[in-house]
């Protein structure tokens, strides 16, 4: 009995042992995998006190439609582009370049937005592209969060198509590096598949010295809006958009402004300006009306996500409703300060109604991927919003009291130059000493695209423009080629095959050299208005790189040499009071035979050369390097005006080669009677 009983004891003490060795060593499938160590970093990162980048090939496969041009047939893929702080100072509103050069198509990028970019799918091929943090705009340093990659690193996933790939090629990109001022980035590290760089604080760098503020200061921009939060509730706040045009050649007519909500956001009301689309129904069979179920939609000024906004004309400035709000209500005309300072500002107001989960109070997302146009203007490319210090008010009362906004953003915006053939407006070039006109290049302002696929035989893109004669300039585009061709014939001058195409701007310059003596030159400026709108206080801006510093006067129009702000030679006009309205095209006297005849203005402008030694009038120094019209800058010719040979270039250089001709005719006729 006391065998069996021992027998039994053992046999439970060797189930328990085996029982505990096995809940000891667990199996393949309760292995906990969250303890595994993550892998190692690359040794660049280890070895970066700086901002380190990275960008990373996921992989690619062929879509439809499937071809058999290598350079025609598409690819998908996926990449994921990094941005880890791994030095000692936060980095704020952070930007980082990548140079697609391979006919990119992006079509998503979580984790950030495209800099100066609309709606996906962007085109990012050929130029590159600047990603912005979004929502993550900010990225914190180990040091203040003890390690934290979440608060540390951003990472960007980019889903895109690409052309031009063989079977085996791997696309990376030229460069990434980080746009972010004071730093410095070295040529990227190009593994197959990977690549990355170490961005560095540049000790050369001299920061602006600026106010200590909580955010960002505020940066210049040609243009730049003011994003600020005067009302904040759970699921609705009050926002005012102000716009302030810095640059002192910038402008716009008739702006047009649109932005991208993020988070389902909609207009519920509006002040100081307006939607084009009004269309409740997009909320109703949307997010905000599975939301909001019980909400009169009727009312909803605009539910898109990217609203199209303009200005409200003159006569709503005194409406109790939409108007009576300070800069509000001028047709959408921003004047430049060099014109009048108080309408160089525009203001509106809206009521913008959130969605879950930002349902409190802070929860604020401003709306990003901010564009602006306007009727004939410049071209601005405005980066993503970025927090500053909360704006400040004056008391609507008159008391001394200053009243600050719940949150406010900045949006900067830059004038770009203009492309090749996206001018909008463009020169032509004369002078006294030639009869032939340099035209406007050819398709100065652009050409149809379908143009040399369609129809081959209409016209030359890529010709140069045809010389004219002075008073073809008077004549449409399309009444010029019997004039063209009669001018060539007569001056001897090479015609092609195909003609070129017209330069296609709404409005037109011409330069004269009208003279050049010793003691100082004139030129005179024509301009044309070829569109069926007229200008109302148009201005015009001339670089005169050498010759401008001698400017004298002006004398039909207004004309004032800036200073300044990389403005040094340049003239600035504008109309006379009661005659700064530059009219469109009209009839000619006889509509049924004549051609339609352009608005146009003119002026003399006469220069000394005091002071300017060696200038060379005809040369070059007589022309100008820059143009601007209304804040857009315009096509110049590719070449100057050649002398003639004859008296036309001898008989107003200067008093002694006329004396020279006289003399020497005396001469010739006393040869004769004798």
């Amino acid at each position: 009995m006391s065998i069996s009983w021992r027998i039994l004891a053992l046999a439970c003490c060797i189930a328990a042992i085996s029982y505990t060795a096995k809940s000891a060593t667990p199996a393949a499938d309760d292995y906990d995998y969250d303890t595994e160590k993550p892998a190692a970093p690359p040794p660049e990162q280890q070895h970066c006190a700086g901002i380190f980048l990275t960008y990373s090939f996921q992989g690619r496969e062929k879509i439809y439609p499937l071809v058999k041009n290598t350079s025609a047939q598409a690819w998908s893929f996926k990449a994921t582009l990094s941005i880890l702080n791994a030095g000692k100072v936060e980095l704020k509103a952070w930007k980082v370049f990548v140079g697609f050069h391979y006919n990119e198509l992006l079509v998503s990028a979580d984790g950030a937005v495209v800099v100066d970019a609309d709606d996906f799918p962007i085109l990012v091929g050929k130029n590159g592209t600047v990603f912005a943090g979004y929502p993550m705009t900010d990225l914190k340093t180990a040091i203040d969060t003890a390690g934290d990659f979440t608060q540390m690193q951003a990472q960007i996933e980019i889903k895109g198509t690409q052309f031009g790939l063989k079977e085996k090629a791997t696309p990376m990109p030229k460069s990434i590096k980080l746009k972010n001022d004071g730093f410095k980035c070295p040529a990227a590290k190009k593994k197959p598949t990977y690549m990355s760089v170490c961005c560095k604080k540049d000790p050369k760098f001299k920061p602006k010295k600026e106010k200590k503020t909580k955010f960002m200061p505020k940066r210049y921009g040609d243009l730049s809006f003011t994003y600020d939060v005067l009302a904040a509730y759970d699921n609705k706040y009050q926002a005012q958009v102000t716009i302030d045009n810095n640059s002192p050649l910038g402008r716009l007519d008739q702006w047009n402004l649109t932005w991208q909500w993020m988070k389902n956001e909609f207009i519920y009301s509006m002040k100081g300006a307006f939607p084009h689309v009004k269309d409740p129904s997009q909320c109703i069979y949307g997010p905000q009306g599975q939301y909001y179920q019980q909400f009169d939609f009727t009312n909803v000024l605009n539910c898109q996500t990217r609203p199209v906004i303009s200005d409200l004309p003159p006569t709503f400035i005194n409406d109790n409703k939409i108007g009576k709000l300070p800069f509000c209500c001028r047709n959408g005309t921003l004047l430049p300060k060099t014109m009048n300072e108080t309408k160089s500002r525009a203001i509106f107001q809206m009521e913008v109604f959130k969605l879950p989960p930002d349902l409190n109070r802070t929860a604020i997302t401003p709306p990003q991927n901010w564009k602006i146009t306007g009727q004939l203007n410049p071209t601005y490319k405005c980066g993503p919003p970025m927090r500053i210090d909360p704006s400040e008010f004056p008391d609507p009362m008159g008391t001394a009291m200053t009243t600050t906004a719940v949150a406010s953003w900045q949006i900067s915006c830059n004038i770009s130059t203009p492309k090749h053939k996206e001018a909008k407006c463009c020169v032509s070039f004369s002078a006294y000493f030639t009869d032939s006109v340099v035209p406007c290049n050819t398709c100065a302002c652009g050409c149809d695209a379908d143009d040399e696929e369609q129809t081959p035989k209409r016209c030359n893109q890529n010709a140069a423009a045809l010389p004219l004669p002075a008073d073809a300039l008077l004549v449409p585009f399309a009444n010029r080629t019997a004039k063209a061709l009669a001018w060539a014939s007569m001056k001897h001058h090479k015609v092609p095959r195909r003609l070129p195409c017209p330069d296609n701007c709404g409005v037109s310059l011409n330069w004269h050299l009208d003279s050049d003596y010793r003691s100082g030159w004139t030129a005179r400026i024509t301009l044309f208005n070829w569109r069926d709108d007229p200008f109302a206080n148009w201005f015009t801006a001339i670089q005169l790189k050498r010759a401008g510093k001698g400017f004298e006067n002006v004398y039909s129009f207004n004309g004032t040499m800036l200073k300044g702000d990389g403005l040094d030679h340049t003239i600035f006009m504008q109309g006379l009071p009661g005659l700064n309205y530059l009219v469109g095209e009209v009839n000619g006297t006889h509509p049924g035979t004549d051609p339609r005849v352009p608005g146009k203005q003119q002026s003399v402008i006469s220069f000394l050369k005091k002071g300017l030694p060696h200038l060379k009038i005809a040369s070059g120094d007589g022309f100008p390097s820059k143009v601007i019209f209304n804040g857009e800058e315009c096509a110049l010719p590719k070449r100057i005006p050649k002398k003639d040979t004859g008296a036309a270039h001898t008989l107003r250089t200067g008093f002694l080669p006329p004396l020279f001709i006289a003399f020497l005719t005396f001469l010739l006729l006393s040869d004769r009677f004798n």
